[in-house]
């Protein structure tokens, strides 16, 4: 399958980081004494000939992603090779000129369960428009996240799904599940900020002091939940995420703190048809509550992951017959969660 060329001026530059947070240990391994993460850090590049283009998912992650992610109901095993996709990001490709700031950030956070690769597209058309995007990985929770030695952390959010027997275990859940992302994205950018840690070309080229967030659906929760813990997030883009710790877009029960407190920063929401701050119920309070600038738009003919590289892929499998007719792929809020009529593993909405 192939994933759109950007449009913006700049070609595209991406290195792959691992990040190890020394101060936490992993809080969904408990034997793990450290929180170890990988990003992948795009950016406007001067040249990328001579330079391969990376690939969309590395082969433990597309062997992960094929085994279990939020296409599985979808697509037939078998249909899609998902390690064959390349990006339009270089490997290690120059960076280009850039004024005595550098480059400003964005930071992208996945759906629920997601990886971080299906926010390519969105990634690589934002750094060719002179952005550097920082995509993070949530291990344990992602279908695969491989290391560079080779190792590949999978995902354990079905046993952590299954013991969530009732409504008080699942709202404890998903508020376990979004603070782990914001810490997580809080100690991004603090590693961020430590030039040691990144490749000698990109030392300097980060502007920390212009930096944002977006993400798609429990993504999105994430960067605005992030903006409200953390200054150093200027502004944030949420595409089609409940910000509640809810199971249902119009439920106003357990609400967030960005959602109670508001925000005095540029927020931006963004959904597909029918969602918005007067139809989802958290969104309405981050809307109530907010003083800063604030937005809400409405993608028309968008299903919930047409904020994603589904968007692209899913025709492409569409027209080999690899999904039926009429199929736009994953389009509930959803990872999984069991049943308790029949025991076995069913898509619900989440986030």
């Amino acid at each position: 399958m192939t994933l759109p060329a950007p449009t913006g001026p700049y070609g595209v530059g991406i290195a792959p980081l691992r990040l190890v947070d020394g101060g936490r240990r992993d809080p969904w391994v408990a034997e793990r004494a450290q929180r170890e993460l990988m990003v992948s850090v795009r950016y406007p590049a001067r040249a990328v000939r001579g330079h391969p283009r990376a690939p969309q998912m590395l082969p433990g992650e597309a062997a992960a992603f094929e085994a279990w992610s939020n296409f599985s109901a979808d697509i037939p095993k078998g249909t899609a090779d998902w390690a064959a996709t390349r990006t339009h990001a270089h490997l290690d490709a120059p960076v280009a000129p850039h004024g005595g700031r550098g480059f400003p950030v964005v930071l992208y956070s996945p759906g629920a369960a997601d990886p971080r690769s299906l926010g390519s597209m969105l990634g690589d058309e934002l750094a060719s428009r002179g952005y550097v995007v920082v995509s993070i990985d949530h291990t344990y929770e992602a279908p695969g996240v491989q290391f560079p030695d080779g190792r590949v952390a999978y995902s354990r959010m079905r046993e952590e799904a299954g013991k969530a027997q009732g409504p008080e275990q699942m709202t404890a859940l998903l508020k376990k599940l979004t603070a782990v992302r914001v810490a997580d994205t809080r100690f991004v950018l603090d590693e961020l900020g430590r030039s040691v840690v990144l490749p000698r070309m990109l030392r300097g080229v980060l502007d920390l002091r212009a930096a944002g967030m977006f993400g798609q659906s429990g993504g999105g929760f994430t960067a605005a939940q992030a903006m409200h813990d953390d200054r150093r997030i200027r502004a944030a883009v949420n595409l089609d995420g409940v910000m509640g710790y809810t199971q249902r877009d119009d439920d106003p029960a357990h609400p967030s703190t960005v959602g109670t407190d508001g925000l005095d920063r540029p927020l931006l929401l963004m959904g597909k048809e029918g969602d918005d701050h007067h139809t989802v119920a958290s969104w309405k309070a981050v809307w109530e509550n907010s003083s800063g600038w604030h937005r809400d738009l409405t993608l028309v003919g968008a299903a919930h992951a047409s904020f994603t590289d589904a968007q692209w892929l899913v025709p492409q499998l569409a027209q080999k017959g690899g999904v039926g007719v009429g199929c736009r792929g994953p389009s509930s809020r959803s990872w999984w969660v069991r049943s308790r009529r029949n025991g076995r593993w069913r898509r619900n909405g989440l986030m």
